[in-house]
C-alpha cells in the first residue's frame, strides 16, 4: 500500500506547502510573517524556485503541527529526483558519436548537433559509408556497433 510520502516523492516541498496553506485558507504573505520569514522567500519556495532550508522547515512544521522533518524529507527526495534527471540528460548527451571525428560537411543539410542519432541511424550510417573517410567510418562502427552497421549496409 502506498503512503502519502510515496505519492509525493520528487515533488518540490514548496508545492506541498502551498497546497497545505490553501487547504487551511492561509495567505502566504501573512503566514510568512507569522513564521518570521520574508514573504518573497516563501513565495519563491512555493513556486519551486528556491530550496526549503532546515530552519524554515522546522518553523513551518511547528506552526502547522506537521511532523518534524517532513519538508526536509520532501526536499531530499526532490533533490534526488533532480539529480536523476540530470544524469539521464547526461546519458542522452553521451549517446552520440564523437562529433570531433566527423566532418560537418558530411551533414551540410542539417545541424549536426540536432541529429537524433538513434532515430536516424540508417541515414547516418549510409551517408558516412558513402562519403566518409576511414576515421569517420571507424567512429560510426564504434558508436553503433559493427553488427548494426553491417545489417544496415546490407539491407
Amino acid at each position: 500500500m502506498k503512503t502519502i510520502l510515496d505519492t509525493i516523492k520528487g515533488i518540490h516541498p514548496g508545492y506541498v506547502l502551498e497546497r497545505e496553506l490553501e487547504k487551511r485558507l492561509l495567505r502566504k504573505g501573512q503566514f510568512a510573517l507569522s513564521v518570521g520569514e520574508f514573504p518573497q522567500t516563501l513565495t519563491a519556495i512555493t513556486k519551486g524556485k528556491r530550496r526549503m532550508n532546515i530552519t524554515l522547515a522546522r518553523k513551518i512544521e511547528k506552526v502547522l503541527a506537521i511532523e518534524e522533518g517532513y519538508f526536509m524529507v520532501l526536499q531530499v527526495y526532490y533533490d534526488i529526483e533532480q539529480e536523476k534527471k540530470k544524469e539521464n540528460k547526461q546519458q542522452k548527451n553521451d549517446q552520440k558519436p564523437n562529433l570531433d571525428l566527423l566532418r560537418k560537411v558530411l551533414f551540410w543539410d542539417t545541424d549536426i548537433k540536432k541529429i537524433d542519432w538513434q532515430q536516424q541511424k540508417k541515414a547516418v550510417i549510409k551517408r558516412i559509408f558513402e562519403r566518409g573517410n576511414e576515421e569517420e567510418k571507424k567512429e560510426i562502427s564504434r558508436f553503433y556497433g559493427p553488427d548494426t552497421v553491417t545489417a544496415i549496409l546490407n539491407s
